[in-house]
């Protein structure tokens, strides 16, 4: 790898977001935890579900879910398994568990940009 490669490597942000869901929480919301959107699994999206950031189907933005939400111990939260059980979730609820793992990225303009 290049220097600036190297360089870029170590500055690569390893933190997470905390996301309370308290819909499918037991006596207290259920945590689970993500990094950014990173751009290899934003170009996973985009080859499953065309045009993802202009018209995010609910089955694209359920596999955002199963893609990227974590346990507290960096385990995947969920997988393919569990995608009918989250299809049969409200629109609401995975559409905002959706919109905290995807954080900022609204548009394909803020997708370029990164």
């Amino acid at each position: 790898m290049s220097k600036l490669g190297e360089q870029i490597r170590a500055k690569t942000s390893t933190e997470r977001t905390r996301i309370e869901v308290a819909e499918w929480g037991e006596d207290e919301p259920l945590v689970l935890f993500a990094g950014e959107l990173l751009c290899g699994e934003f170009n996973k999206l985009q080859k499953k579900h065309p045009d993802f950031l202009n018209n995010q189907t609910i089955e694209a933005l359920v596999d955002l879910i199963i893609m990227k939400a974590e346990t507290d111990q960096g385990d995947k939260a969920f997988d393919v398994g569990d995608k009918p059980i989250l299809m049969r979730q409200p629109l609401t609820i995975v559409g905002d568990v959706a919109s905290k793992l995807m954080g900022t990225l609204n548009n394909v303009e803020d997708a370029e940009k990164n």
